[in-house]
């Protein structure tokens, strides 16, 4: 995974897992590949990927059974959704917006383009 400076580490780690359950890779209570797995593929220090999967159980999308290892949680696939469309809507969304503006963009004319 190639990461972008403008966003802590952590939180990209946090998007993965969430891009991945809504898409359907990871079902309700599948096991999550471990921390220790996870902070070997990305290449980060376990401390960071440990941080993701501590704020994916705080947000209720993930579940730990000690010992077990990590869950997707029974209401993980609509928490990660709302997780998802709420940063959507409060970072992407006005910068889309002020840029429409910028470049004088209409709303009718992202239609003309959403029809080709």
């Amino acid at each position: 995974m190639e990461f972008v400076e403008k966003q802590p580490i952590y939180m990209q780690i946090a998007d993965y897992f969430c891009e991945n359950i809504l898409e359907g890779k990871w079902k309700t209570h599948d096991r999550l590949p471990s921390v220790r797995e996870i902070a070997v593929a990305m290449e980060v220090n376990p401390n960071t990927a440990m941080r993701a999967f501590t704020y994916l159980q705080d947000k209720g999308i993930i579940y730990n059974k000690r010992g077990i290892g990590y869950f997707v949680d029974e209401d993980g696939h609509s928490k990660a959704l709302k997780l998802k469309r709420d940063d959507f809507i409060e970072k992407d969304v006005p910068a889309f917006f002020k840029t429409m503006k910028l470049l004088k963009f209409s709303c009718k004319e992202l239609e003309e383009l959403n029809k080709e």
